[in-house]
């Protein structure tokens, strides 16, 4: 019989700033509603505010479209909800082809309560050459059509 010794890893260091793509100066996002005192960009360029909120209840869409084909490492994301609790689905997807077809990266599910897991944070692992658009879809609450959509926080590397 064969064996080795390892030893238990330790967590990754979060990444240096210079590391995540500067998406205000490579994307293009596309979202399906704003509410205009929580913008897009406080979610998707560092120190820029508290994040995104939808204008509109339901589910949301937010697409970055890039001119110039970028290579993917790390998706980070960052949610946030103290206020109500309620189940949050949300869908991670690619395309190399401007969109005309996804490759679906993640699906995932997690529940918010106020009193206790008011916060979520993911960072996703991926090889991914040539994209041209990632697409998040959030469904801020499967169970309820009336729930608000936001994002803390969104970066690439």
């Amino acid at each position: 019989m064969r064996k080795r010794v390892i030893t238990e890893t330790t967590a990754t260091a979060a990444p240096a700033a210079g590391d995540w793509l500067a998406l205000e100066d490579l994307a293009e996002v596309e979202i399906s509603s704003e509410d205009a005192a929580h913008p897009i960009e406080s979610a998707l360029v560092a120190d820029q505010g508290s994040g995104w909120r939808a204008a509109l209840p339901g589910k949301q869409t937010i697409r970055l479209l890039f001119p110039q084909p970028q290579t993917l490492r790390r998706i980070q994301l960052a949610f946030v909800e103290t206020s109500v609790a309620r189940t949050q689905e949300y869908v991670v997807r690619w395309s190399a082809d401007g969109g005309q077809s996804f490759r679906e990266i993640v699906r995932q599910q997690w529940n918010f309560s106020p009193e206790g897991a008011n916060r979520e944070s993911e960072e996703h692992r991926v090889e991914l050459a040539g994209v041209n658009v990632l697409e998040l879809i959030i469904n801020p609450d499967i169970g309820n059509g009336n729930a608000f959509a936001s994002l803390a926080r969104l970066r690439i590397a």
